[in-house]
């Protein structure tokens, strides 16, 4: 799964008000034609005229020539709830990444390649499209747009410190004026905008975690202690500081990642709910929706009292009132982290609850730094995860083997399929990427009953998925083709599988940067003109998030330590014919060099043997087959006991068939499929 934007939509938009978005087949003439007389719509397009006729009365009324509309709620979250779908309501258009910007006679939206053929569907011609996500093309346009001295409305809730530092880095210069503006304007006129959830919060047995959440409030403090700055406050907004889990439950782990063993249902494919924690070294408040909370969990949280460990529970919606009152306060200091934390909580650290001018800040708050390197415990229970995850992908790939060929197999067919052969699993991790021939080129294309096609020998097909299990999450892609590959998708399928192996070969000091380590995916692409238009990797959680910021490949991402997940995934997509993308998940180790100690390397946990028909094997180097082969005797190990014990001896013996070790040149293959079979099998299954 890729790590800029990763989702093609979270959902489709079906809310009274609000067409449902259904996608037909792939072509121009489901596109959108503003200059054609008369316009053609498509019917995907939304209606927008009375919508923007609205806000730009109100953008009147609170003196604003233009208005921005982000795709983010106010956590910054990957993945928004249906109540946060601002930007899909308001255009039509719901890929999950783009940024709109309203005036009185315009309205434009920006979006990345993976979403132009979406938008040209799904938004009627009050919209205008640019073909860039970078702040610096809104804000170039915006200073063209809007004379100086005017207003640049925007709702600080959605949009970090970070973002907002962006926006205002350009536009001030050019004396354009941001103006926050704390009551959203589309929420106004959004009259039937979905509600919170009502469903109750729960929790986890700490018998289940291990630790009490007592006692990771504590290690946090002891982090404030130690800061240089000496903070008397701690301000949590991402949602994965306070709670993590899986799409249902929420919990935390034992390296403090949040503060309480908490589960919700609030935002699809995650376990978060809308929540925020203030920490003192002698109190906690939590803002959540606190008619959520039962008695039973009052009574855990000990909410009754206010001592230093009993937590204080306000309203969700009291966070900025309440700060604000906190701040009032004599020697205090707000440690912040500025990539998640919202710029309407930040505007209110005024000068005077600065330490030398300077705001307790840093890019990432500690709970997330701190839960990005995993403990002994949690990286056994990942690799379990992946073992069981496994199983179930090569459930899939077996029957798809024999079926395909009898026509009987479509893209959302695939999608279920994978989801109910992870019967152990809690839900999936995110929205199944299933996509065959021209779909797949469309990075983060999801299948629906308009837009599926029949899986066929003819086409390559891809698979993304993964899935939340109690001890961890999942998330690998495979590409196959039942049928002939062409030369030059065999060419392409071997460079991008190259490309992750170096990745997983390699060896780097500790604190090494992703960003440095990144172009070893591309360079058998790039040595032959090809490339991908998205990012190389991102972190993994434990029952947590599928996307665990801030690990991975890009320049924001932190350096790399023993016991951090990535996933790694290069890939290659030619544009209306197929795609391909090889993702595996992998944990930093340590690694054994001639001369140098604190070296890391990658090791593999996802255990999918790549489709051998598409590997061209004489493009390899000696170096890259050995690190294939010796993948294959571990996924051997490691599944073939796992198969084995579910009874699953037809998907064993594929799983034999598709891990053969490969030859290396001048060298015979000492071990024999029966041979490698007895070796690996568990003594009690022989």
């Amino acid at each position: 799964m890729t790590v800029s934007g990763w989702i093609v939509a979270l959902f489709l938009v079906t809310l009274t008000g609000v067409e449902q978005v259904l996608l037909s087949e792939w072509g121009s003439e489901t596109e959108r034609n503003c200059s054609a007389v008369p316009p053609f719509l498509p019917p995907t397009a939304v209606n927008t005229s009375l919508r923007l006729q609205e806000l730009r009365a109100d953008m009147t009324a609170h003196n604003i020539t233009a208005y921005i509309i982000p795709g983010t709620d106010a956590h910054m979250s990957e993945y928004i709830a249906a109540r946060d779908a601002r930007l899909a309501w308001m255009s039509g258009f719901t890929g999950s990444a783009g940024t709109a910007v309203v005036t009185q006679d315009r309205a434009v939206l920006w979006t990345d390649s993976r979403y132009w053929v979406q938008a040209a569907r799904q938004m009627d011609c009050n919209w205008e499209m640019e073909r860039d996500v970078s702040i610096s093309s809104i804000t170039s346009w915006l200073i063209r747009e809007v004379k100086e001295g005017d207003q640049v409305g925007l709702d600080p809730f959605l949009f970090s410190v970070d973002t907002f530092a962006a926006y205002s880095a350009s536009l001030s210069p050019a004396k354009r004026i941001l103006k926050s503006v704390l009551d959203n304007l589309v929420d106004k006129i959004w009259t039937e905008r979905p509600p919170v959830r009502a469903d109750n919060l729960t929790r986890l047995p700490d018998s289940f975690i291990g630790r009490t959440w007592q006692m990771k409030v504590e290690q946090i403090r002891g982090q404030m202690l130690e800061n240089i700055y000496q903070p008397s406050a701690l301000l949590l907004s991402a949602l994965d500081e306070t709670c993590v889990g899986h799409a249902r439950q929420c919990q935390l782990r034992n390296v403090v990642p949040g503060l309480f063993n908490m589960r919700g249902n609030d935002i699809p494919f995650n376990p978060f709910f809308f929540s925020y924690t203030l920490l003192t070294l002698d109190q906690i408040w939590l803002f959540v929706h606190t008619e959520r909370v039962t008695p039973e969990l009052q009574e855990y949280l000990k909410a009754s009292c206010n001592a230093s460990l009993c937590v204080q529970l306000l309203d969700y919606n009291l966070v900025h009132a309440h700060l604000q009152m906190y701040l009032e306060g004599a020697d205090v200091r707000v440690w912040v982290g500025t990539k998640y934390t919202n710029q309407a909580l930040y505007e209110l650290l005024t000068p005077e609850v600065r330490l030398d001018g300077t705001p307790q800040t840093s890019a990432y708050s500690p709970v997330l730094t701190t839960k990005a390197v995993k403990d002994s415990t949690e990286q056994i229970n990942l690799r379990e995860a992946h073992i069981r995850d496994a199983v179930a992908v090569m459930q899939l790939l077996h029957r798809l083997e024999s079926s395909v060929p009898e026509g009987s197999e479509t893209e959302v067919t695939a999608a279920k399929f994978v989801d109910e052969y992870r019967r152990y699993s809690r839900g999936p991790s995110f929205e199944t990427i299933s996509a065959s021939g021209p779909n797949a080129a469309l990075a983060h294309y999801s299948p629906s009953k308009e837009t599926a096609r029949k899986l066929s020998v003819d086409e390559m097909y891809l698979l993304d998925s993964g899935g939340q299990y109690l001890d961890g999450t999942t998330d690998i892609t495979r590409t196959v083709h039942w049928g002939t590959p062409t030369a030059f998708q065999k060419e392409a399928f071997t460079r991008v599988l190259m490309g992750n192996i170096e990745i997983s070969r390699t060896k780097f000091p500790t604190w090494s940067r992703g960003v440095n380590i990144e172009m070893l995916g591309r360079r058998a692409l790039w040595e032959v003109g090809l490339n991908y238009g998205h990012g190389t990797g991102h972190g993994v959680g434990n029952y947590f998030g599928v996307h665990e910021w801030p690990v991975g490949f890009q320049s924001d991402n932190i350096p790399f330590l023993e016991g951090m997940f990535t996933s790694i995934e290069p890939g290659y997509y030619k544009e209306n014919e197929f795609g391909i993308r090889i993702e595996d998940v992998a944990v930093t180790v340590p690694a054994q060099t001639t001369y140098g100690s604190s070296y890391l390397t990658f090791e593999t946990v996802s255990l999918v043997p790549y489709d051998r028909k598409l590997i061209n094997t004489s493009m390899l180097s000696p170096e890259q087959l050995q690190w294939l082969n010796t993948y294959y005797q571990t996924i051997r190990a490691k599944m073939g006991p796992a198969l084995m014990g579910q009874g699953l001896t037809e998907v064993h013996d594929w799983m034999i068939k598709n891990t053969e070790p490969f030859l290396t040149a001048g060298a015979p293959v000492l071990l024999t499929s029966v041979s490698m079979l007895l070796l690996f099998l568990t003594p009690a299954l022989l």
